[in-house]
C-alpha cells in the first residue's frame, strides 16, 4: 500500500469539500454531495484502512523502534502514529469529522440567517483547527439561538391566543 497515495486523495478530497462549503451556492444538491461524497467517502475510506490494518491484511509501515499500540495510554495513542498507516488513518479521521462538523455548521448558520461573509472565516477555522472553529461558532450562534427560540415561543403565543379568541367569537 502507497500511504502517500492514501494521504494525498483524502487530503485532496477534504479540500475539494470544503471549498465547495465555503464557496459554492449552498443548495441541497451541493450539501447532499458534500455529505456523500466527501464525508461519506471519507468514512468508508477510513474504516476500510483500519479493518484492513487492525486485521493485519495491511502493513501500515510503522516506524522502527515503535511501541505497541493502544488507546489506554498517551504512549499506546503515540505508537498508533508512528507509522504511515496510522497517520493517514488518524488524519482521515480528523479531516471526516472537520469536515461533518463544517457542514453542521453550515447548515446551522444558514437556518439561523447568517451571512456567508461571517460563515467563512469560522468555517476556514474549522478546517485548519476542528474543536476551535467549532467553539467559536458555539459563541458566534447562541445570541442568534436565543433571538430565535424567543422569537418562536412569541409566535406561538400569538397563535394560541388567536385560536382561542377564534373560538369564543364564532
Amino acid at each position: 500500500m502507497n500511504w502517500n497515495v492514501a494521504f494525498t486523495f483524502v487530503s485532496w478530497l477534504a479540500m475539494l469539500a470544503w471549498l465547495a462549503l465555503i464557496v459554492l451556492p449552498r443548495g441541497e444538491i451541493v450539501k447532499t454531495l458534500i455529505f456523500y461524497c466527501g464525508i461519506g467517502l471519507l468514512c468508508f475510506v477510513y474504516s476500510l484502512l483500519f479493518l484492513l490494518v487492525i486485521s493485519n491484511t495491511l502493513d501500515p509501515h510503522a516506524v522502527q523502534g515503535a511501541g505497541a499500540a493502544g488507546f489506554t495510554s498517551v504512549e499506546g495513542v503515540r505508537n498508533i502514529f508512528m507509522s504511515d498507516g496510522g497517520a493517514v488513518i488518524g488524519w482521515t479521521h480528523y479531516l471526516a469529522f472537520d469536515l461533518f462538523v463544517g457542514l453542521w455548521i453550515a447548515r446551522d448558520a444558514d437556518a439561523k440567517g447568517f451571512s456567508r461573509l461571517l460563515q467563512a472565516p469560522v468555517l476556514l477555522v474549522t478546517f485548519l483547527a476542528g474543536p476551535l472553529g467549532l467553539l467559536i461558532w458555539l459563541f458566534v450562534r447562541e445570541p442568534a439561538a436565543r433571538r430565535n427560540a424567543k422569537a418562536a415561543k412569541a409566535a406561538r403565543k400569538q397563535a394560541k391566543n388567536q385560536a382561542a379568541n377564534q373560538g369564543k367569537n364564532p
